[in-house]
């Protein structure tokens, strides 16, 4: 490990206690929890392990400062990472990053768009992201992602950084979590540099925001921060991307002007990826690993790992390091051994007609023992008859299966969702309701 890798990364990590199986090491920020969580987790275990004889998990925890005195690297012959698949941070030169000290925080090489596997859930997004790297600043400004965890927003923002700077080598691009543009704002209101901090921003030609949602609520000096660094950036022609879990007008507490400008350009969302997308993600991450499944078991992951591409990714490279390990053949039943954790995370996640019916009671303020009860009201059919057609949409259960969740035949069910179609198709404010409520199931 390089030097300039080294006190990017592991010189921020602060020990912080030794529990009964796993160590506990402290990280400045939230992003660094979870960068070190994807790479660095298995190679320090491995590392305690050879050193100490002890088999611990690794456990990150953020909101620690890292150590002041700067800690030398011990090199190695190779710069390459000894467990295959991580990813190290080149030196800031070769990133082409503005140079942020301590608080810029480090690309993964693998978020390319090469990489990114491409299906009819996020083929608009990718096209919409790769228009922007390759013409930065001048047709989609500002560029608003939204989706919901793990399907692919990070991947693609930091793929538009690494293509602009592959393009242009001295292009000034900025990658940056919400979380830490505020934790450096504040820092810089502590320490009287708001003057340096703002030339650091408006000085760009390139601004990824991710993970846009922390910024609603009551920030209002963020709120108004962000709001001219915005206006500077795009006034300049400067390009503006931003990345939620939600779009603009869904965020809390996000004053309206913000809204308007967030949606100035192009609002667009990446879906929960289908079969085909998943095969073709399952095929990918183990052609990158050098290993090939039977057909049966990727057949297997995509059918029961449908809401999130990390997991699925994490399943995948747990499967094949298992199997590479130990030089063993993996069928379904070791699957269902080796990733019994996942496939529960899996289970707990998708969506049941009970939440579905307690989603939609709560957005229209009925009672939940309306969605089964026989009244026929204007104000309880239309929120049951959302419900039914989202049941249908959402979940794989049969008509015979959902009308009995409601207590009715399944030829109502059909009509139901026949009904909210065509209203959808009629009434925008109707279609906005509906988005808005599957965007909630999807994102719980």
């Amino acid at each position: 490990m390089s030097e300039d890798t080294f006190q990017i990364s592991i010189a921020k990590i602060t020990p912080v206690r030794l529990d009964e199986d796993a160590i506990v090491l402290g990280v400045p920020a939230g992003y660094w929890k979870e960068w070190l969580s994807d790479n660095y987790s298995a190679p320090i275990a491995e590392g305690i392990r050879a050193a100490c004889g002890l088999t611990l998990r690794v456990v990150f925890e953020s909101g620690y400062k890292a150590p002041e005195t700067k800690v030398p690297a011990n090199p190695v012959p190779s710069e390459e990472p000894s467990a295959k698949g991580t990813a190290l941070p080149p030196p800031k030169e070769e990133r082409g990053l503005v140079d942020l000290e301590d608080n810029q925080m480090p690309l993964d090489r693998r978020f390319t768009f090469d990489s990114f596997v491409i299906g009819e859930t996020n083929r608009f997004a990718y096209g919409a992201c790769m228009n922007v790297a390759q013409h930065p600043g001048e047709r989609l400004n500002p560029l608003f992602l939204y989706s919901g965890t793990g399907l692919g927003k990070t991947h693609l923002l930091q793929a538009i950084a690494q293509e602009i700077m592959r393009r242009d080598p001295k292009a000034r691009v900025m990658y940056v979590h919400s979380e830490d543009y505020l934790n450096q704002f504040v820092d810089a209101i502590y320490h009287k540099k708001t003057f340096e901090f703002r030339q650091r921003f408006r000085n760009l030609d390139v601004l990824l925001l991710d993970d846009v949602q922390f910024i609603g609520g009551n920030k209002q000096g963020l709120q108004e921060e962000i709001f001219n660094t915005f206006n500077v950036l795009y006034l300049a022609r400067k390009q503006i991307v931003m990345a939620s879990d939600r779009p603009p007008h869904e965020i809390g507490g996000l004053e309206k002007r913000l809204v308007s400008r967030f949606e100035w350009g192009l609002t667009t969302e990446i879906e929960v990826p289908d079969l085909e997308t998943r095969l073709a993600i399952i095929h990918k991450k183990q052609e990158e690993q050098d290993y090939k499944l039977d057909e049966e078991v990727i057949r297997f992951l995509a059918s029961r790992l449908k809401s999130n591409v990390r997991r699925l990714e994490s399943a995948v490279f747990k499967l094949v390091s298992w199997a590479s390990l130990n030089n063993v053949k993996i069928d379904i039943a070791t699957t269902e051994e080796m990733l019994s954790d996942i496939l529960s995370e899996e289970a707990d996640s998708l969506l049941t007609i009970e939440d579905i019916q307690k989603v939609v009671a709560e957005y229209y303020d009925i009672r939940l023992a309306d969605m089964t009860s026989p009244r026929r009201t204007a104000n309880i059919a239309l929120p049951r008859q959302v419900a039914m057609y989202l049941a249908r949409k959402l979940t794989e259960l049969s008509l015979p299966a959902i009308a009995e969740k409601f207590n009715r035949t399944h030829a109502t069910i059909l009509h139901a969702v026949d009904a909210i179609e065509e209203k959808i198709a009629e009434s925008e404010s109707l279609r906005r309701e509906v988005q808005q409520l599957e965007r909630k199931m999807k994102s719980r």
